[in-house]
Formats: C-alpha cells, sequence, structure tokens
C-alpha cells in the first residue's frame, strides 16, 4: 500500500508540473476569494505562510496586502513563474517543497497559515495529519489557519479512478475528499472557529473553508 501511495504522489508531482510547463499563470492573477478571506483574518499578522502556491496568485496578493510571504510548492515550474510575477519583491519567499515531508521553517515562526487545496490532493490520511501538526508547529501561539478541501458532498466524490482512502482521480488530478469527521479530527487540540461551505468553478466543486486557530 506505501508503494502504491508513493507511485501516485510521483505521478501527481510529473503530472502538476506538466501541467504549469503547459499552462504558465493558470489560475490568472487575481485572488482566490479563500486567500481574499485569509488576509482578513491575518490582519495584524506581519508574516504568512502559504502550502501548495503554485504560479502564485494568492502569495502575490499576501504580500501586496504587505504580510512577509513563505510560499511553498513541490512544482519548481510554478515557483519560477511566482518568482517571475513578483519581481524582487523582498516580502515574497519561495520553497520548493512537498507538503509530506517536514516544513523548512522553524517553529513558531509564521502568523498565519494558508493553503488552498492543497490538502485535498493525492495525500493519505495520515499525511495530512502529519502536514497539520507541522502547521501547528510553525505557528506562534494563537496563530490562524485558513485551509480549503473539496468535500464528500462535491460531484466527483465517488467516481473517477479509485485509490482508497476517499482519493478519486478525474483527469489525471487526484482529489482526497475531506468527511466532516476528518476536518473534526484535524481539529484536535486546536479551537475550530468556522467550517464555511462553498462552491467554486464550472461543475461547480464543493469545498469547506475551514478557519482554526492555536490555543483555546
Amino acid at each position: 500500500m506505501a508503494e502504491q501511495d508513493e507511485d501516485l504522489a510521483a505521478a501527481q508531482r510529473r503530472h502538476w508540473q506538466r501541467t504549469y510547463d503547459e499552462h504558465p499563470g493558470m489560475y490568472g492573477a487575481e485572488p482566490s476569494a479563500p486567500a481574499v478571506y485569509a488576509a482578513g483574518v491575518f490582519a495584524g499578522a506581519k508574516t504568512v505562510l502559504e502550502l501548495g502556491a503554485g504560479h502564485g496568485r494568492d502569495a502575490l496578493f499576501f504580500a501586496r496586502r504587505g504580510f512577509v510571504v513563505h510560499a511553498t510548492d513541490f512544482s519548481a515550474t510554478g515557483l519560477a513563474q511566482l518568482r517571475k510575477a513578483a519581481a524582487g519583491d523582498e516580502r515574497v519567499h519561495t520553497h520548493e517543497h512537498d507538503v509530506r515531508d517536514p516544513l523548512p521553517l522553524p517553529d513558531s515562526s509564521v502568523d498565519g497559515v494558508f493553503a488552498h487545496m492543497l490538502l485535498c490532493m493525492a495525500l493519505t490520511t495520515p499525511q495530512i495529519h502529519t502536514a497539520v501538526a507541522e502547521v501547528r508547529r510553525v505557528l506562534v501561539p494563537g496563530g490562524t489557519f485558513v485551509y480549503t478541501v473539496r468535500h464528500t458532498g462535491d460531484a466527483h466524490y465517488g467516481a473517477g479512478v479509485a485509490h482508497g482512502d476517499d482519493i478519486f482521480e478525474h483527469g489525471g488530478f487526484a482529489v482526497h475528499f475531506f468527511s466532516r469527521e476528518l476536518v473534526d479530527a484535524l481539529a484536535e487540540g486546536w479551537r475550530l472557529r468556522e467550517v464555511h461551505p462553498f462552491s467554486e468553478g464550472d461543475l461547480p466543486r464543493r469545498l469547506w473553508r475551514i478557519t482554526m486557530s492555536t490555543g483555546t
């Protein structure tokens, strides 16, 4: 099973790299709606970490709002596009990083963490728990984590190529669809502030925007 997980992860890395190569700036320059929301939640913070930043539309938005931004992604191509768009902005720092690995930041070093659909990539449930534990490690006490995921109410849940663990593949993209039970399990030891349902895209995709903070 572990070997199958590694094969799927490697295939997804290749797929995303090829996608960014073939479609530069594929999500456009405008920030996502969750990023606009997160910027308001992070008001007063200094440093923000974005997981799965891609070509950087949200990271660049955070920088324009005055935050120092650490942007991570496992696609070197996406990060190169981000750096080019940042045009030397010293508030933007990029890190080539796979979310399955420990974060390349010290303990208690960021005020907010943002992840738009990163945790619902081809990650196993244990890998997701480990990633959220890493987020908690790098957040300052009282820091806030805003993330979005597709959930089991989505039209694509249960369809396509099944990889187990609520992971289904459509058009080359593998998605781990979240149950509410998984959201609640990830929030153990956190203060769960909101689970907000919303839709995105033409299908439309059904997502949750989750906000939770360290401390009580």
